[in-house]
């Protein structure tokens, strides 16, 4: 049998043939050479110039995944939280692995809120790898998304904001975006610092994006940090809730009110109204989202009077006592006339606070140099923009006195002229209340009262309280702002509202700005109703009720003793002030 396999094995020609040497050697040599070109190349990529291969394997498998930081806390002064974080995982597929049992999509559809044709709109391009579904949900949804088991739909962690005050600290608060930046009010001026700085992590991972090992160090996040305001909660729903109702009953535009710390000069309150849930974000208005009290410029009509007649008694020009004739009720200035609304013939300095007369302040400001008007409103925080660092803070506007005419000095002595923010007003009357110091203001809690700008003297300060208190008692043109068991002290204003060049025939601006208590001020409010339509438009009458209720409660959580009768007396007669 073998003899018949030799037989035939050399009986084929190409077996045959004698094969040179060389080229078996050739053929060898060949493969040698080969052999070592594939290892001199394996060596090259994997030793010698391994940089860019290794650079598209992590492009392709290595990721750095964020390690969230946890945004600090907003607290009031008490530390009651206005905006905190809590866990709200995020719900994200891969179209490309993804199971399409249409039952299960439909359930899933279900439970992101939405129809079953814009699930499928989002999950149509199957050569993505990412896509989300729906941010921020609820644990307990999460917890059934995860329950239907659909291969490719993952949950991711991540936090959004709560803010248990709402719409009442709204536009002090602000908000957050879907990632978690600030975008409004507190939340976006100090972003850095509620922020913190996120973490980071270094891992591989496969084609369907699961995580497969951590590579390199951990970065471990920085909290961000608390953020503790001089806001009271109590102070400011109470405001606000007061403010709310006052704007509905008297079918006005809108209204602001601000309430300061006399001593420390700390906001305690400030809110608007329209306003708004930064929770629920849907079809906002600038209208809502208009932080009026410190973005909103007007004239402050007669809550100005009591400014020039500080300024004359600064200078000695009258004293409380001077008798000034208004009588016939209106003066003529260089062809402009200026009238009050009821002739009051000869009254003091004192009764012409009281009874808000446009001629009395006009022929008191008339004895001044503009010079010093301009110098008095520019201390006071006229025409200045306010050391707050929220966003569109108004500086108001005061003219430089070289450009006054006699007209426009009589004016502006009581509030036409000149402009100003709801907060600068407010802010300029803790000059009465600090016996002639003028107050920083500040939105964080402060521990030691602040150090005051003296402005006038400590005597003068107490005989303007006094003033306000008889404009704020029986006879004056702000009755109604007088408080259950406390004194107060104030000055309404009525001010036409601007329109193109000149003014509106029947769109007006209430205001009532005071202080309380009296002999021992602790506080400065300012309320404002902006366009009251419901047959009242004076400040006595809109904006001194919303004065008193939110007095009222303010010191009472604050906890000052009442320091007058109970009941207030009210006369019989129309409050009404010139302007």
């Amino acid at each position: 049998m073998s003899r018949s396999r030799s037989v035939q094995l050399t009986s084929s020609p190409l077996l045959a043939s004698k094969t040179p040497v060389w080229r078996s050697k050739l053929i060898v040599a060949a493969m040698a050479l080969g052999f070592l070109g594939l290892v001199g190349r394996a060596v090259h990529v994997q030793v010698v110039d391994n940089d860019f291969f290794l650079r598209q394997g992590e492009v392709r498998f290595a990721r750095t995944l964020e390690l969230p930081a946890n945004r600090g806390r907003v607290l009031d002064r008490n530390g009651v939280l206005l905006a905190s974080s809590v866990p709200a995982p995020s719900i994200w597929a891969n179209p490309e692995d993804m199971e399409r049992d249409p039952v299960k999509l439909r359930q899933l559809a279900r439970l992101l809120e939405m129809t079953p044709a814009e699930l499928d709109h989002k999950l149509k391009d199957e050569e993505k790898t990412f896509v989300w579904l729906r941010r921020q949900m609820d644990e307990p949804v999460v917890k059934e998304i995860r329950a239907l088991g659909i291969k490719g739909v993952y949950d991711i962690k991540e936090y959004k904001r709560l803010y248990p005050e709402g719409e009442a600290a709204a536009h002090i608060v602000g908000f957050t975006n879907v990632e978690d930046k600030g975008q409004e009010g507190v939340e976006l001026i100090f972003q850095k610092q509620l922020a913190g700085q996120a973490g980071s992590r270094r891992v591989i991972k496969d084609r369907l994006g699961r995580v497969v090992e951590a590579v390199g160090e951990t970065v471990h996040p920085v909290d961000g940090k608390d953020l503790q305001l001089s806001i009271d909660s109590k102070v400011q729903f109470y405001a606000y809730q007061t403010l709310r109702d006052a704007v509905k009953a008297h079918k006005a535009k809108a209204g602001s009110v601000v309430v300061l710390d006399a001593q420390t000069g700390e906001i305690l309150a400030l809110a608007n109204y329209p306003s708004y849930s930064p929770s629920r974000r849907v079809n906002l208005s600038g209208e809502q989202l208009r932080n009026r009290a410190l973005t909103d410029s007007f004239e402050p009509g007669s809550t100005m009077k009591p400014f020039t007649v500080a300024l004359a008694l600064e200078q000695g020009l009258v004293k409380p006592e001077t008798m000034i004739q208004t009588a016939p009720g209106r003066i003529n200035i260089t062809g402009s006339t200026i009238s009050d609304v009821h002739t009051y013939g000869l009254l003091s300095v004192s009764e012409v606070i009281q009874k808000s007369s446009n001629v009395g302040t006009v022929k008191i400001a008339m004895q001044m140099e503009p010079r010093e008007m301009w110098e008095m409103f520019t201390e006071l925080g006229f025409g200045q923009k306010p050391a707050l660092p929220f966003p569109g803070v108004v500086s108001g506007r005061v003219r430089p006195y070289k450009s006054w005419r006699p007209v426009e000095q009589a004016t502006m002595s009581y509030g036409y002229g000149v402009s100003g923010s709801l907060f600068q007003v407010a802010r300029a009357y803790t000059v009465f209340a600090r016996d002639g110091e003028i107050v920083p203001a500040t939105m964080m809690k402060a521990e030691q009262p602040a150090q005051g700008t003296r402005v006038i003297t400590t005597a003068n300060a107490k005989a303007m309280r006094k003033m306000l208190q008889m404009a704020a008692g029986p006879g004056g043109t702000g009755q109604k702002a007088q408080t259950i068991g406390y004194s107060v002290g104030g000055k309404s204003g009525t001010a036409r509202k601007q329109e193109g060049k000149g003014y509106a025939s029947k769109k007006y601006r209430g205001f009532f700005v005071g202080i309380a208590p009296i002999e021992q001020p602790r506080i400065v409010v300012a309320v404002m109703i902006d366009e009251p339509s419901n047959g009242v438009y004076y400040g006595g009458a809109v904006a001194a009720p919303v004065f008193s209720q939110t007095v009222q409660q303010t010191l009472r959580l604050m906890g000052v003793q009442p320091d007058m009768a109970v009941k207030p007396q009210i006369v019989a007669q129309a409050v009404e002030e010139s302007f």
